[in-house]
């Protein structure tokens, strides 16, 4: 499971309504409902990762996050939950906004497009970075929005968005040695638990 899997397992209490936004093959949801327990549904735009999902036994529905979520009430969930899909969103701002109105707490996971790496390859390539957590070129990537730490972490503070827990990870040695020193630098992925 990949690392910011993990750490969003421990923030989710046992027995509550969770939804996972492009919960992709619901590993999250089957993995959390085998070990908290937890009432959880998915939200998927992928017909390839619908079916992975429904094989695993896990609740979803074939939804475009960028269209809202008109259809689920106010308060419905304990937690929503959005993996690696901030940056493709059009209009991430209003997804967070809708996740803080349909749950009583968000957790969001997004790629740190400030990181060395990042910052290396673009500096003395002149190209947009390739790696394995973001393996696309320019002109075919899902990634619309690229933001940093401090970047949602403005956000949140111009929406007024409480930040319960942050968890910066990184795959890297060098990273993970230093990602708590200086995490707009070194940290990989963004984990933010979030209340309104």
């Amino acid at each position: 499971m990949r690392i910011d899997l993990d750490v969003i397992q421990d923030w989710i209490a046992p027995r509550t309504r969770v939804l996972d936004l492009g919960c992709g093959d619901g590993e999250l949801l089957e993995q959390l409902s085998r070990n908290k327990q937890v009432c959880g549904y998915g939200l998927e735009i992928d017909p390839a990762q619908i079916e992975r999902c429904m094989a695993r036994g896990v609740s979803v529905v074939e939804q475009n996050l960028d269209k809202g979520l008109g259809n689920f009430a106010d308060g419905s969930f304990d937690t929503v939950v959005m993996t690696q899909a901030l940056q493709t969103l059009r209009y991430p701002h209003l997804v967070v906004r809708e996740m803080l109105r349909v749950g009583r707490q968000c957790i969001i996971t997004f790629p740190n497009f400030g990181q060395w790496k990042a910052r290396w390859h673009l500096a003395f390539s002149g190209r947009m970075p390739v790696s394995d957590l973001l393996p696309y070129e320019w002109y075919d990537t899902p990634n619309i929005h690229f933001c940093t730490f401090r970047d949602f972490e403005v956000l949140c503070r111009e929406n007024h968005w409480t930040i319960l827990h942050r968890q910066v990870v990184s795959e890297s040695r060098v990273g993970a040695a230093l990602k708590d020193f200086l995490p707009n630098l070194f940290g990989e992925t963004a984990i933010y638990h979030l209340t309104r």
